[in-house]
């Protein structure tokens, strides 16, 4: 046997070697994974716990709505507005329906800015939709003089992005330009209005330079805002993908990957599907070849698109889709192909293997075989000891038991026949009526149940508690007070000592057969398993060790 092991031994080190000789791509085609890429895919993991603490803070504040009284309106316009921000990059219908709320008690409030404030809000959510008709139609007639100068930065914000957008959309030599300009006169206005050094300042700029070809100037301003200032991760999200636009020559191609992921990573965290970075990611993955991850990207830019309901983005992102899937099947498939032909070279190597375990197999089952052999013989005989032991202690007990039983009523029919004799010699037959009156047969009848009850309980002590355990709480029996066992139990007792006959038991207890039928019925009808499993459970109650 420990021959075999060592041949078994020596061939799977020899086909290992053979196969890294063979094959040193499988073993060392892999690279290094960068460092960012790791912590994506790990984000991306992650992804529904985000979503879970944004959903908690969002059911927080309906829960706040909800109790607010209904005449409170400032109250409840306040939460609606926080519900409407934490939706607002989240998920459109549902930014939607609060920013309409906020229009409703806008109204009822009677209050200009407010309106004009709900209504930059709506605007915001339909451009971020890819709705540019309604966006306008939505912000005509606004008057920007009521409204607090944040807002104004913000109203300017949204005019910019809605037409610079619909110059990229329109990408044409008429339309482009009108839109453009029109673009750079609303950014003007934010840049004007916003605080010096603020991050609204910087990033306008910036983005203005960018827009308009100054593409070094637009790249000091974004890196600015990522190295000097606080950014929440939203900010950075914005700032980082904005500024990957800027390297899209090949010398700052890592670079532009880096500065996607990272924005990615914050959409991620941050829980915002109204987003570009991961789908520029893989925009960028599918021109390097990287078909894998590009296909990953793209079907989670896909899900958030069609989450959020970015109706321009799930289009731009249906387009690649599907050249993608085609690639990555062709890719899959080519793979498939590799490796079968792996498969097939080593098929031959393993079938010595095979041969070899096939052989100590057989040898292991032959000697398992035996072993359970000799396992299934012991325990057969644990059982029949276990059985003769119980047996006899149930002998010892019992005849004891009757042995003084019979002795006892010997004596007194001994005593009962010398009185009688006694009686007729001296002729008083009143008197031996008398001494027959005297003998209660009920009495003695209860005594031999309730020694026998003492008996079975001796060498049975939990058999009533294992009894009942095979009913119902509503369905248990259990003895009263002055009993040890009751009759359903003397009866069960009884096929418990081996007397299963009924004609038998109904002798024994002086009963009818049909009524020691019932009582048996009666209780296996209410058992908790069947009928058969009943009758083995009972004759599976143990007796007490008779060691």
């Amino acid at each position: 046997m420990s021959y075999l092991y060592r041949q078994l031994l020596t061939m799977l080190r020899r086909l290992l070697l053979l196969s890294i000789l063979l094959f040193p791509c499988v073993m060392f085609a892999a690279t290094k994974t960068d460092s960012l890429f790791a912590q994506l895919n790990l984000e991306l993991n992650n992804k529904k716990i985000y979503d879970q603490h944004k959903e908690a803070s969002i059911q927080k504040l309906k829960r706040s709505l909800n109790t607010a009284p209904p005449g409170n309106l400032q109250a409840r316009f306040t939460i609606c507005t926080k519900l409407y921000d934490e939706y607002k990059s989240y998920q459109y219908d549902s930014a939607y329906v609060y920013a309409t709320k906020m229009l409703e008690i806008s109204h009822q409030l009677n209050d200009k800015a407010k309106i004009d404030y709900s209504r930059i809000k709506t605007g915001f959510i339909l451009l971020s939709s890819g709705m540019f008709k309604e966006t306008f139609d939505n912000l005509k007639g606004i008057n920007v003089k009521y409204l607090d100068d944040s807002v104004k930065i913000e109203y300017y914000s949204i005019m910019t992005r809605a037409y610079y957008d619909l110059a990229s959309y329109d990408n044409d030599k008429h339309y482009t330009i009108e839109y453009n300009n029109l673009a750079n006169k609303y950014i003007d206005s934010a840049i004007a209005l916003s605080k010096a050094n603020s991050y609204d300042r910087i990033y306008l700029t910036g983005y203005k330079k960018l827009k308009n070809g100054q593409v070094q100037e637009s790249e000091a301003d974004f890196i600015a805002l990522l190295n000097r200032h606080k950014l929440t991760m939203h900010q950075y999200a914005i700032v980082a993908s904005t500024l990957s636009n800027i390297y899209q020559d090949d010398k700052n191609h890592q670079q532009r990957i880096d500065l996607l992921i990272q924005a990615t990573i914050s959409d991620i965290k941050t829980s915002t599907k109204e987003t570009v970075a991961l789908f520029w990611l893989a925009q960028l993955l599918y021109k390097d070849g990287d078909i894998n991850n590009t296909y990953v990207y793209l079907q989670t830019a896909l899900d958030d698109a069609e989450f959020y309901g970015a109706r321009q983005r799930k289009i731009q992102i249906g387009t690649l889709l599907p050249v993608v899937a085609s690639q990555r099947l062709n890719y899959v498939e080519g793979e498939k192909t590799r490796f079968l032909i792996y498969l097939g070279s080593i098929a031959v190597l393993a079938f010595a293997v095979i041969l070899v375990s096939i052989m100590l197999f057989r040898q292991l089952s032959e000697l398992k075989t035996k072993e359970k052999i000799i396992d299934d013989k012991n325990v057969q005989l644990e059982k029949i000891n276990d059985k003769l032991l119980e047996g006899t202690k149930i002998k010892e007990e019992y005849i004891g038991y009757f042995f003084d039983v019979i002795s006892g009523y010997i004596l007194q029919l001994e005593k009962i026949k010398r009185t009688i004799d006694m009686k007729l010699t001296i002729k008083k037959y009143d008197d031996i009526q008398l001494i027959i009156d005297k003998i209660n047969i009920k009495k003695d009848r209860d005594k031999l149940f309730y020694t026998f009850d003492h008996v079975f309980i001796k060498i049975f002590p939990n058999f009533v508690n294992d009894f009942n355990a095979l009913f119902h709480k509503e369905d248990q029996v259990w003895p009263k007070d002055d009993e040890v066992l009751s009759t359903d139990l003397r009866i069960f007792a009884l096929i418990r000592m081996g007397i299963s006959d009924t004609e038998t038991i109904a002798k024994i207890l002086e009963y009818s057969e049909k009524t020691i039928y019932v009582y048996k019925m009666r209780m296996k009808a209410k058992a908790i398993v069947p009928g058969d499993q009943f009758d083995h459970d009972i004759m599976a109650i143990k007796a007490v060790d008779g060691k």
